[in-house]
């Protein structure tokens, strides 16, 4: 069965509702938002509908939601990353939940897609507060190769909503096409993920892709109709 994901603790407060659709989550740990309640109030539904529970951390950048590039030192965005792991790995601890994964969010996600020194910083954090953790990351990127280079277990991951260019990166969302609204057309885009291996990219180029995970952002205005008709199909899968 395809593993379904979404970012959550988010600030939209559609945890109850998404939850029982999806079977891994991506929590936001304080980078671009999120606070010790919502940290606390999505690990306890996460618990209670059987969801693996992963850590999103970000650029700590709460005034760009973290998907603007940030200007700062290697340094400083380790520390970051750290505390915000270190913290969200507390929360997850006094609920006697095992953390499943490590997703980084928005726009370090791309950046480290690409660029492999921001790989290995991100890299460097992950392992400074997880021993044993996976990390899910884009098909053929940086932070793969970095991952794989020290032994750490990835999982693919592949966006339900998103539109792709041509070298796998994401369409950048001021673009009118970047994001995928109507659920049928996310329908058709994850069976060509699953069945063939494969998406179509904006250009209208069809391009090789692996997928252990399929994402679907929590934000997305029609994020429950997506899922509902995702898990209606899942059989087809």
């Amino acid at each position: 069965m395809i593993d379904l994901n979404c970012d959550l603790g988010e600030g939209i407060n559609n945890e109850h509702l998404l939850m029982p659709l999806i079977s891994s989550c991506s929590i936001a740990c304080g980078g671009h938002t999120g606070t010790t309640e919502s940290m606390d109030h999505a690990i306890l539904l996460a618990i209670q509908y059987g969801v693996k529970v992963g850590v999103h951390p970000s650029f700590p950048d709460k005034a760009n939601f973290g998907r603007k590039m940030m200007n700062i030192s290697d340094s400083e965005l380790q520390l970051s990353l750290e505390e915000q792991m270190a913290c969200f790995k507390q929360r997850a601890a006094l609920q006697n939940c095992t953390l499943h994964h490590v997703k980084p969010h928005g726009a370090l996600y791309q950046l480290i897609a690409k660029n492999t020194k921001k790989a290995v910083v991100v890299l460097r954090a992950i392992r400074n507060i997880f021993e044993d953790i996976k990390l899910y990351v884009p098909y053929n990127s940086a932070i793969e190769k970095i991952a794989q280079q020290n032994n750490m277990e990835i999982c693919y991951e592949a966006f339900a909503d998103r539109n792709y260019n041509d070298d796998l990166t994401l369409v950048s969302r001021t673009h009118p096409e970047a994001i995928f609204t109507n659920p049928h057309r996310v329908l058709n885009h994850v069976k060509r993920i699953v069945h063939e291996s494969k998406l179509k990219t904006i250009s209208g180029n069809l391009k090789k892709i692996k997928a252990d995970t399929i994402c679907i952002h929590g934000d997305h205005k029609n994020a429950l109709p997506i899922l509902q008709l995702l898990h209606r199909h899942l059989n087809e899968f």
